[in-house]
């Protein structure tokens, strides 16, 4: 037996609200660990010289995502803000993820099929970008 429109309308709207109720939690996340991070981070440098004559990049530890781990559950006030960027930029690839599964319990399969594409298209990027 097929839905009816308002139901698939219903569907439709509780999909969108779940969306919105993830990229804003997502978001509030992020900066209030990226805030608790930098506000560590004056504590211990704020009063240091800042020395522009000598470019050293980020620690290794920085360039990882076990690195960052490891580095905020010691409370590394630099990690701890490292992961908050982390989690700015998984919110939008959980989107993605949370609307392929909304999609296929629509029974959506072209929007399942497409929104599997642009998820694989993310992880790949993440995974092989620079």
């Amino acid at each position: 037996m097929s839905e009816s429109p308002t139901t698939h309308a219903h569907e439709d709207f509780a999909l969108e609200q779940r969306l919105g109720t993830l990229l804003r939690g997502g978001v509030i996340l992020s900066a209030a660990v990226t805030l608790i991070g930098g506000v560590l981070y004056l504590a211990a440098h704020g009063m240091a010289p800042a020395s522009y004559h000598i470019f050293a990049g980020e620690p290794a530890g920085l360039r990882t995502v076990g690195g960052v781990f490891a580095g905020a559950a010691r409370g590394d006030a630099a990690s701890i803000i490292q992961l908050g960027v982390l989690l700015l930029i998984a919110t939008p690839v959980a989107r993605v993820f949370i609307s392929v599964i909304g999609f296929a319990r629509e029974r959506d399969w072209m929007y399942v099929a497409c929104s599997l594409i642009v998820f694989g298209l993310l992880c790949f990027s993440l995974i092989h970008g620079g």
